[in-house]
């Protein structure tokens, strides 16, 4: 009798086998075949909870500005303050200055807005040349080269100003400080282009009209 049983037995834990195998080779097989088309939909509330990172939300416009702060004020603590003792020529320090600004702009900053954009573009109307080509890298220091003059008109701006109340201490260039007068004025340029662009999209639909 025992030896029955144990015959029994044996083909039903080989088919509990084979169906165990069966169903993990199917959950890899639909695992590998898996895509847009054959996936269920699963809401963004699902999706956030198992992302990682910081559960307090920073809205896209913050990280940009802080971005785009940041790098230029390195720039500024590395190059401006760095070889401020070794070039003492003010304006040969100014046009390296400039020229790092916009090649940082254009090698790291920009690239650092397209890879966390959302979507293809999303972060396009915060860069002056959005489009990467060659001709973006010349642009781009061209571009730094001026929100740097403008920057530098507004630290003369303020010292005189310091000066006509009768004040003693000039403001002097600071990396964070730097970095805000920069940011603001990239942010001015940037408005004006979205602006002048809108002025000519409307231009051109009552031309049509």
């Amino acid at each position: 009798m025992a030896s029955g049983k144990k015959k029994r037995a044996v083909p039903e834990q080989n088919r509990a086998t084979a169906e165990y195998y069966k169903l993990h080779t199917d959950a890899v097989k639909n695992l590998v075949e898996a895509d847009e088309s054959n996936s269920p939909e699963v809401s963004e509330e699902e999706l956030r909870k198992y992302r990682s990172g910081p559960k307090i939300h920073i809205a896209d416009w913050v990280k940009v500005v802080l971005i785009k702060i940041w790098f230029a004020g390195s720039v500024c603590f590395f190059i401006f303050w760095g070889l401020s003792s070794y070039i003492t020529a003010r304006l040969d320090l100014l046009a390296v200055f400039g020229l790092a600004l916009g090649v940082i702009t254009d090698v790291i900053t920009n690239n650092i807005l397209r890879y966390y954009a959302k979507t293809s573009g999303g972060n396009d109307a915060w860069m002056m040349f959005p489009k990467r080509q060659y001709i973006t890298f010349f642009l781009n220091i061209v571009y730094a080269c001026l929100l740097l003059v403008c920057v530098d008109f507004l630290y003369n701006l303020i010292n005189l100003s310091l000066v006509a109340m009768g004040g003693t201490a000039s403001l002097g260039v600071g990396p964070i400080l730097f970095g805000v007068f920069y940011t603001a004025f990239d942010l001015l340029f940037l408005g004006m282009k979205r602006l002048l662009k809108q002025i000519i999209e409307d231009a051109k639909k009552n031309a049509l009209r």
